[in-house]
């Protein structure tokens, strides 16, 4: 009996990165995660990645100092640096780098390119599948 391959990063990635100016509204940002049903956006400046604005940093950098406004730009609360892992490698080494520097997303790179994204639920999942996979065998 063979043993399935192991998934890699590539293989449970989200490859439709939604992606947001520097210089947009925290309250623009806001509803382009709502209405795509997403958790982040990656920032840009000039279509450059910079960083990436996440649920948890609304509410840690933004809601707590009272500044809920329509005023804060993306680029005064975004996540940085970008933290990346390229596109072959194993989910092990995705859990891995995320608990080292303590993140739940990465971003995937292909040959010096952002292809896609890969959050904890994404590891979790494509580890479980594994094994899944396994114990069926």
């Amino acid at each position: 009996m063979a043993i399935p391959p192991t998934l890699t990063v590539e293989d449970v990635m989200t490859k439709e990165l939604i992606s947001i100016e520097s210089t947009d509204k925290v309250f623009a940002a806001i509803k382009v995660m709502t209405d795509n049903d997403i958790g982040s956006v990656l920032v840009t400046k000039n279509k450059k990645p910079l960083g990436i604005l996440t649920e948890r940093d609304i509410l840690k950098k933004v809601c707590p100092q009272q500044l809920c406004t329509k005023e804060i730009t993306a680029g005064e609360v975004m996540s940085k640096p970008l933290i990346h892992i390229n596109a072959d490698a194993g989910l092990g080494q995705a859990s891995s780098l995320m608990s080292l520097k303590n993140v739940r997303r990465l971003l995937v790179m292909d040959k010096g390119k952002i292809v896609g994204i890969v959050t904890q639920k994404d590891v979790i999942k494509g580890t479980l599948e594994t094994f899944m996979s396994l114990a069926t065998m």
